[in-house]
């Protein structure tokens, strides 16, 4: 005979620490899945927690007080906590597969970097020997191939760590150099403290466009005369001609014939514009003298025969009323603005400094006034081609953010009186900081029609929108 299975009220009752342990063990098992810091992986299977809570239901002799409390665990804390791990699990899940696509994005930019299509590595591998465009990835005029010429002048350019070249690589259109006069030699130099035996005129400017404009202008059975052409520093503008400032320091009359001199290697090959007669002959090279260079020299034909340095006339002289009026004289201008309000406030005359009074001469003036001539009319294209003044002596200072309409008055006559003397207007002496208001300055002296930007700053002033308003001022 088959003895029947004891049902559960039939079996002996569970002993009080038993029954405490079995219900520790399925509420621990619980918990465990409520801890969402803890690795996933750690955790019981779903499987082992139903297991421990059906046999702790399923006991024999097992309170009913006991079992509801477990009916309660597992219909709440054991549905929550696997309803915690299913969001864990689809989170890691998402992550992971974002994760792939990341991985895919990237070996996808690995393979067109590092085995790139045919026509990229036709173009990286270009000109090299035995490669497509062997012996054709350069030409004989490419020295400065891509730049593109601005109207900007290289104030100081001897400063710069590569003179000359740093202001053709920005595309440069007009550079500058001070000379000092000392022993027959020409030294460039901002002061007599920065003078070196190996920088003159011709090591740090002559020589080195000599040797441009020969590889600008090469001759070869295409082109027998190499300097007829007349090509410029410039590939992509050949007839651009670039202006060689010269600010004699010492005294003019002195240091002018030994200029004359200096600029015979790039006269000899044709190089330097210059006059025939009433006529003015563009070149490649175009020098203009400054500072204490005598206006009276640069007019004779005995003292420049060649007709080949011109002069930097004083703007300031040149003033007429923008409003289209009659021309009025030079002591009719309205006085400069201090600090940039309506308001008539003379400047003080600017001063050279003690090393320049050492060494000029009385009659050494500065910019635009040695050896200059009453009248402003005598400055015409046939002696001149920069009208210049100091931007501090003329303008005045500008505070608050704004040329005042009085200082705008001032600079819209500068430009009408030298360009209806057919000069270009340079202002020097501007405004270097705040960054914001010097860039204020360039863009409404641009647009008013300033010819020549004079900048210390070549990358502010070639390769960034300085239009837009930054910094602060």
């Amino acid at each position: 005979m088959v003895t029947p299975h004891p049902t559960n009220d039939e079996q002996p009752p569970l002993s009080s620490s038993e029954s405490e342990h079995l219900l520790d063990q399925a509420s621990k098992d619980v918990k465990d899945f409520e801890h969402v810091n803890e690795s996933w992986w750690a955790r019981p299977s779903r499987n082992k927690v139903r297991q421990q809570i059906h046999s702790l239901i399923s006991a024999p002799g097992r309170p009913r007080w006991m079992r509801t409390k477990t009916n309660v665990y597992d219909n709440d804390k054991l549905m929550r906590g696997l309803r915690r791990s299913r969001c864990t699990r689809f989170g890691l899940a998402t992550l992971i597969f974002f994760g792939i696509v990341q991985l895919l994005s990237l070996l996808g930019g690995f393979y067109i970097v590092y085995l790139p299509s045919g026509i990229h590595r036709i173009i990286d591998k270009w000109g090299q020997i035995g490669q497509k465009g062997e012996g054709l990835s350069s030409w004989p005029t490419d020295f400065s191939a891509g730049i593109l010429p601005v109207p900007v002048h290289s104030h100081n350019d001897y400063w710069r760590r590569v003179p000359l070249y740093s202001a053709i690589e920005a595309g440069c259109i007009s550079v500058e150099a001070d000379v000092w006069l000392f022993d027959e030699e020409l030294y460039i130099g901002h002061s007599l403290a920065s003078l070196t035996p190996n920088r003159t005129l011709a090591s740090l400017y002559v020589d080195p466009l000599v040797q441009i404009l020969e590889k600008q202008n090469p001759s070869t059975r295409f082109h027998p005369d190499g300097n007829a052409s007349q090509h410029g520093v410039f590939d992509t503008v050949p007839e651009q001609s670039l202006t060689l400032l010269i600010d004699f320091k010492t005294s003019g009359s002195a240091l002018f014939p030994y200029v004359v001199a200096a600029l015979e290697p790039l006269r000899s090959r044709g190089y330097l514009t210059h006059r025939n007669g009433t006529q003015v002959v563009s070149g490649p090279i175009t020098v203009i003298g400054t500072g204490n260079t005598p206006f009276n020299l640069v007019k004779s034909d005995l003292t420049n025969p060649h007709l080949d340095i011109f002069f930097d006339a004083p703007l300031g002289v040149m003033w007429e009323d923008p409003s289209g009026g009659e021309k009025l004289p030079h002591a009719s201008a309205p006085e400069p603005s201090v600090y940039g309000a309506d308001m008539d406030a003379s400047l003080p005359e600017l001063t050279k400094s003690a090393e320049e009074q050492r060494w000029a001469s009385d009659s050494d003036k500065g910019q635009g006034m040695t050896g200059a001539l009453e009248s402003p009319d005598a400055y015409t294209t046939e002696n001149s081609i920069y009208a210049s003044v100091s931007f501090t002596q003329a303008i005045g200072h500008v505070l608050f953010g704004k040329l005042s309409n009085s200082q705008m008055n001032l600079i819209r006559g500068h430009i009408r009186g030298a360009h209806r003397r057919g000069l270009k207007v340079r202002y020097w002496e501007l405004p270097f900081w705040p960054i914001g208001l010097r860039n204020h300055v360039w863009d409404v002296l641009v647009k008013e029609g300033v010819d020549i930007l004079n900048v210390d700053d070549l990358k502010g002033a070639t390769k960034i929108d300085w239009g837009k308003k930054t910094g602060w001022w």
